[in-house]
């Protein structure tokens, strides 16, 4: 007997869990057509359950809540921060994207003076709402509960009306080649309008980050971009960056 719609696409789900399925695999083990299952997949994939591919489909990645992301890395962040400060001059617009790498930044832009700094970021915002020598601005959105990002059609509204001078810019993943690896297509099509909007750009990623592609979304800075990262980064891991023409900073 073939299982109810709602039960098959539940299987299919934790199936996906433990490996990549592909379709035709799918249609014999629950016994319908091809092109119910890719019904399925388009269902769960529109949940942001699974994420589909060529013949078949995969579980969507996981993505850890911001505050057990904070405690990891920390004294690597806390060297990309002091790298970033140093890229910063009074007077500059600056955009900061959410994560932990950034708001280490942000901690230690709170004592500057002259600024003006707009955000997704709902840990950025907060450290420097305070701030009575930065001119805070926050870009608006849909708030991502897991990330405290911001993200949506009024965050990038936001940014279609504004000209900065340096986005800092965070990641789940960085490569020489694609850039920007990201969870969702809503955190990638933000980071492509925080690039449009600013005149340099700087990604901030610690070591275990750089040269891996940890989901399926992406944004890649035009060429120019600087990557920040720590003393963890092996030479074999840089050197695509380098021959790309990427400059780097090794934070140490």
């Amino acid at each position: 007997m073939r299982a109810p719609v709602a039960s098959r696409r539940a299987a299919i789900a934790e199936l996906l869990q433990r490996r990549p399925v592909s379709v035709d695999e799918l249609s014999e083990r629950f016994d319908v057509t091809a092109s119910t299952i890719r019904r399925d997949l388009a269902i769960l994939d529109g949940h942001g359950t699974i994420v589909r591919t060529y013949g078949g489909a995969l579980a969507a990645p996981s993505e850890e809540p911001l505050h057990e992301r904070e405690a990891k890395a920390a004294a690597e962040k806390a060297a990309i921060a002091r790298a970033a400060e140093r890229q910063v001059a009074p007077g500059q617009f600056l955009l900061l994207d959410a994560g932990t790498t950034v708001g280490a930044l942000a901690e230690r832009l709170a004592s500057h003076e002259a600024l003006t700094v707009a955000s997704c970021g709902l840990t950025t915002l907060n450290v420097l709402a305070d701030c009575e020598g930065i001119d805070l601005i926050c870009l608006g959105g849909s708030v991502r509960h897991v990330s405290h990002g911001m993200v949506g059609p009024l965050a990038e509204d936001g940014l279609g009306k504004l000209s900065a001078d340096v986005a800092f810019l965070g990641c789940d993943g960085v490569t020489a080649e694609r850039g920007i690896c990201e969870t969702t297509p809503a955190q990638a099509s933000l980071k492509r309008r925080m690039v449009e909007a600013a005149t340099g750009v700087f990604v901030l990623a610690d070591s275990s980050k750089v040269g891996t592609a940890s989901s399926h979304w992406w944004t890649t800075p035009r060429h120019g971009w600087t990557l920040i990262t720590d003393a963890g980064a092996t030479e074999s891991q840089l050197l695509p960056f380098r021959q790309a023409g990427i400059e780097v900073i090794v934070a140490r």
